[in-house]
């Protein structure tokens, strides 16, 4: 008997990560509102003990923020490497045809949001380093939301989402190397790079083992924070080398994507946000609520995101004469969950502001846009879907023991009964 979602442990359901994320930004407000405040401030960016990470000019004064922001963050962008390499090499991306949809729909949805908010702040030149921020789709939030209609959507809908916001998490990846690294440095470059190779040798040599990848990972992460690039792509690097399968069937990526897929949803992501996704409320008047940047990141997030994924969407279809996942109306709600930027916009948000007076609109823009998407697209799609009733095709226990124990069915041998 398959497993449905009435019968998986609360924490195994697709919008539970989703509610764990709301309770960590609402005790996020608490803190930083409530008596606990100003301490709450300081234990996120006072120096811990006078340490410092690095040397000489490379050198970053040791706080809870570079903990989590640099730290941590690498582990979630070691996660979501692993599923794009998982994605790519035995996934639906593996076939060019079928993952040119969403990603042309990903491209127009990071596209229109940059413009918009250019758009906004054309004015300010010092605010168009937040171009990125309502560029990027929160994974976990965006399916958890659409999950809330179960067996109404149409199957293809929700792996167009989940393929869409994949390649959105790739692109914000490579924004983040080119747009948003500080001052290079060389010999730390060097470093990386030299690491990076080791990696791809281990790989072709035939290890099969994660220690000596996750070794060498936290090297190239050291490397990585020194030399200007910012720390976390040394989490993707990392996943792009771990190899794909072993003699005996087993995945050793599927098996770490596994292992990590709890405690980035249950942990990492909730501390971020703990950390990063509250707001000073006092003082925060009309004048913070229409921000250029506020607006510039909510519009791009609310409208940027389903204009641009919905119109780049069908013009792919009419060229490649393929038939879209969904009706216009089942499309145009998708696109909406799309603008549910959260994590990643709050992330990038961070590296083009820091924590400074200007990371107050950011957040409101960030929070703002992300709920009125998500209300927006669940009433879209609810709608759209009214008539439909299809269940999902889900995961037998079989199966679902074989990924957690990373093994792969080989496509190219006959099936056994």
């Amino acid at each position: 008997m398959a497993a449905t979602g009435e019968t998986k442990h609360w924490w195994e359901r697709d919008t539970t990560p989703g509610y764990v994320l709301v309770a960590a930004t609402i005790l996020s407000f608490i803190l930083l509102n409530g008596p606990t405040g100003e301490a709450f401030h300081h234990l996120l960016d006072d120096q811990i003990a006078g340490l410092s990470v690095g040397f000489g000019a490379a050198a970053h004064p040791l706080n809870l923020h570079l903990v989590i922001n640099d730290g941590l963050m690498v582990i979630f962008f070691l996660y979501v490497g692993l599923e794009l390499k998982r994605e790519t090499v035995e996934g639906p991306f593996k076939n060019p045809r079928e993952a040119a949809l969403p990603m042309v729909g990903a491209l127009g949805g990071m596209a229109a949001p940059a413009l918009i908010y250019v758009a906004l702040n054309a004015h300010e030149p010092a605010y168009l380093r937040g171009w990125a921020i309502p560029a990027a789709t929160d994974i976990a939030f965006a399916v958890g939301v659409m999950s809330l209609l179960g067996s109404r959507v149409p199957g293809g809908l929700r792996l167009f989402l989940l393929a869409l916001a994949i390649i959105d998490d790739l692109g914000a990846i490579l924004v983040i190397a080119l747009f948003y690294s500080t001052q290079l440095t060389g010999w730390a470059l060097g470093g990386a790079a030299v690491t990076f190779g080791a990696l791809l040798l281990m790989n072709r040599a035939g290890v099969k083992a994660l220690a000596p990848f996750w070794l060498l990972g936290l090297v190239l992460w050291g490397f990585m924070l020194l030399s200007g690039v910012h720390a976390t792509i040394a989490g993707v690097l990392t996943a792009m080398t771990i190899p794909m399968r072993r003699p005996d069937g087993r995945s050793p990526l599927v098996a770490a994507e596994h292992t990590l897929k709890y405690w980035v949803q249950f942990g990492i992501m909730p501390i971020f946000a703990l950390a990063n996704a509250g707001v000073v409320l006092a003082g925060a008047g009309a004048a913070t609520l229409l921000h250029p940047i506020a607006l510039g990141v909510a519009a791009g997030l609310v409208l940027g995101k389903p204009i641009g994924i919905t119109l780049s969407s069908y013009l792919a279809c009419a060229i490649m004469k393929q038939r879209a996942p969904g009706t216009f109306a089942q499309m145009l709600g998708t696109a909406m969950l799309a603008g549910i930027g959260f994590t990643m916009s709050l992330f990038i948000g961070t590296l083009a502001f820091g924590s400074g007076e200007l990371a107050t609109p950011v957040r409101f823009g960030v929070l703002g846009g992300s709920l009125i998407s998500a209300c927006a697209g669940l009433a879209v799609l609810a709608w759209a879907c009214r008539r439909a009733g299809a269940a999902h095709a889900t995961l037998g226990p079989d199966e679902e023991a074989a990924e957690r124990h990373g093994l792969l069915e080989d496509i190219d041998a006959p099936r056994k009964r």
